[in-house]
């Protein structure tokens, strides 16, 4: 009761502060003016008496503005952002209840709700753990099988996507590009075999052989589709002694059955934020200049679901084909003698293009990271048509624009910690943003903005945010 008769006192005390600055301004303005008018005349004064009162009662508003914006207006945007960050991504940041002290006992009732909030989570998190414990056993039981089967393994659903992929599948993808959960398969195998082999499985209902080559007709192997009861997806079995398989025994199973249920429309920008693929990337370099500067790191990471994908990345040295200056060393710790048996800038884009396929890019302040893209793209003849978000804008949309807006206050912001030995590593900062982004995608369908259209519509509207910081 004492704080919300506080509270109301302030509320009461500042309005009577405007309407006696307001009085005082006047009475000020009168007597200038009547002083005026003694010695220049009556119009004169009463002119004099009209300007030093609009003025001063502008001066005022903005006064009063001021005080408005600090302890009332930014506290009450502080306490939102956070009780949705804490509601919507599951983030336990504390109240900064002092921020706000003005706004009576506001923030003490939030935070004591936040806070059953909290254990209330943690409670069904703790029961969740262990049925998320027994499902990784059993995946890892699954896994374990499979590596020993002398067959790589990939799930497509109807529309011809990847939906699971072992190990082993991982190693012979590998060969042509890079794997990826959700990429069409025929990224990997030439459409028209595929189609062929697949159109047999259908008309028959029985396995079907078929040689299948990739794309570029670089790799070749003994393929078999298998269908799956029903449905229309169906099984890809590659032989270990055909394939040449090199079984990558540090990626995990991979699968999201979801995908199979999945219909998402063919317009990007009318999918919604958990039907998307989102590829996350950083780029360390030799300086700032992005005309004529160059990469010396690419790191990136898949995410799809508000996860992050695990054992989808890139993390390549690059040799720039120049000294790295001792200034950007000092930064990313990546000297001349990392990078001297290290790929070229060009091949590493062509790598990330490939990774990037389908996917809507993100990147912290995407403009820097993205000409370097461009350059290197227009050089080799490849079209960098992904939509693009930032998360410098995603920031803004939610914390407002009067927030630092840097990787570190955004993580800070977000509980996302980074460790010191990958601060300005392109795969550790990568990683950060994408765990950012995982706690920011939902935080925005949490506030309407459900689809990538609707999140790219209010990027625009902070896009000087970037201008100033470039």
């Amino acid at each position: 009761m004492l704080s919300d008769v506080s509270l109301r006192l302030r509320i009461f005390l500042f309005f009577v502060l405007l309407a006696c600055g307001g009085f005082a301004i006047v009475s000020v303005a009168l007597a200038f003016g009547y002083r005026s008018a003694l010695t220049e005349g009556v119009a004169n004064g009463f002119i004099l008496a009209g300007i030093i009162s609009g003025f001063g009662l502008l001066g005022l508003a903005i006064g009063i503005w001021l005080l408005f914006d600090e302890n009332v207006a930014k506290p009450i945007q502080s306490l939102s952002t956070t009780l949705r960050a804490r509601a919507h991504a599951g983030v336990d940041v504390k109240v900064d209840t002092h921020s706000a002290r003005f706004l009576g006992d506001l923030a003490h009732a939030a935070e004591a709700v936040s806070l059953k909030l909290s254990s209330t989570t943690t409670d069904v998190a703790g029961m969740v753990a262990l049925e998320t414990d027994a499902l990784v056993a059993q995946r890892e039981q699954l896994a374990a099988i499979l590596t020993e089967v002398p067959v790589a393994i990939l799930l497509i659903s109807p529309e011809h996507r990847i939906v699971l992929y072992d190990g082993q599948a991982a190693g012979t993808l590998a060969q042509i590009a890079p794997p990826r959960l959700n990429a069409v398969i025929f990224d990997y195998v030439a459409r028209e075999q595929l189609i062929a082999a697949y159109n047999r499985l259908v008309k028959t209902g029985i396995e079907t052989k078929f040689k299948a080559t990739c794309p570029d007709r670089r790799v070749s192997f003994d393929a078999r589709l298998k269908p799956l009861q029903g449905a229309h997806s169906y099984l890809l079995l590659i032989d270990e002694a055909h394939a040449m398989i090199a079984p990558d025994d540090t990626r995990p199973l991979t699968f999201d059955f979801e995908l199979l249920a999945d219909q998402p429309t063919s317009d990007l920008s009318q999918r919604k934020l958990d039907q998307i693929s989102f590829v996350i990337f950083d780029c360390e370099t030799t300086g700032l200049l992005p005309h004529k500067d160059e990469l010396v790191q690419v790191g990136a990471v898949r995410v799809h679901r508000n996860k992050i994908i695990e054992g989808e990345h890139i993390n390549r040295l690059i040799n720039p084909g120049r000294p790295i200056p001792s200034s950007s060393s000092r930064v990313h710790h990546i000297t001349d003698a990392m990078v001297l048996d290290a790929p070229t800038p060009k091949s590493v884009v062509n790598e990330f293009h490939h990774f990037a396929r389908d996917s809507v890019i993100v990147a912290h302040n995407a403009p820097f990271d993205m000409a370097f893209m461009h350059r290197h793209g227009n050089q080799m003849n490849i079209t960098w048509s992904h939509p693009i978000l930032d998360t410098v804008l995603l920031s803004a949309i939610l914390f407002g624009t009067t927030e630092r807006h840097t990787l570190d206050a955004l993580c800070d912001r977000l509980g996302v910690t980074i460790e010191p030995a990958l601060r300005h590593t392109a795969l550790g900062d990568a990683t950060a943003t994408a765990e950012a982004l995982c706690r920011m995608l939902p935080m925005l369908a949490a506030r309407g903005y459900t689809t990538l259209g609707d999140v790219l519509a209010q990027s625009r509207k902070h896009g000087r945010l970037l201008d100033d910081l470039n």
